[in-house]
């Protein structure tokens, strides 16, 4: 299995929530792919911390991905915007690799159309999206369905990043 990651990236991400799985991920040997809408483009926080992409999401592949993370904030909200980021996270559901959406993240995944049925959970604004969408609400902090982990915000950080550092070895 591939030791390659993608995290979407966009201004206004939560710094927590992508910063924190980043380095825990690299800690753990994995390469983390920084996708954007441009390539080169440092992104920034809502707290001022920054990522540079790597990769614009015109460009993105999944050859050798083993999983996608999708930090909340007010990123997700740009990022549903972009058609090829969608695109990626639908592919990367079909492609059966592991997916991590935290706070806002999970609104990729109902842009992407990819959650009717799943359990999942998110940040409390977007409860009502999650439902239309067809995913199954758990008021769980941290909810794996499959390949499928989502966390309800910035508290559930080291919960969440465990749970998806345990999925993604178990796919191997």
């Amino acid at each position: 299995m591939s030791k390659k990651i993608i995290m979407l990236i966009e201004d206004l991400f939560e710094d927590i929530e992508a910063i924190y799985p980043y380095y825990r991920l690299i800690e753990e040997g994995y390469e983390v792919i920084i996708i954007g809408p441009e390539k080169d483009k440092v992104y920034k926080g809502k707290h001022g911390m920054a990522l540079k992409s790597d990769s614009s999401s015109k460009e993105a592949t999944l050859d050798d991905v083993a999983a996608l993370i999708i930090p909340g904030g007010y990123a997700p909200d740009r990022m549903v915007r972009d058609e090829n980021m969608v695109n990626l996270v639908k592919n990367a559901v079909n492609k059966c690799c592991v997916i991590g959406a935290i706070c806002h993240g999970p609104l990729m995944l109902v842009e992407a159309d990819v959650i009717k049925d799943k359990k999942v959970t998110g940040f409390k604004s977007i409860i009502t999206p999650l439902k239309l969408a067809g995913g199954v609400l758990m008021n769980n902090r941290v909810v794996t369905d499959g390949n499928m982990i989502t966390a309800q915000d910035a508290a559930d950080i080291v919960e969440f990043t465990k749970a998806v550092i345990v999925l993604i070895k178990a796919n191997r």
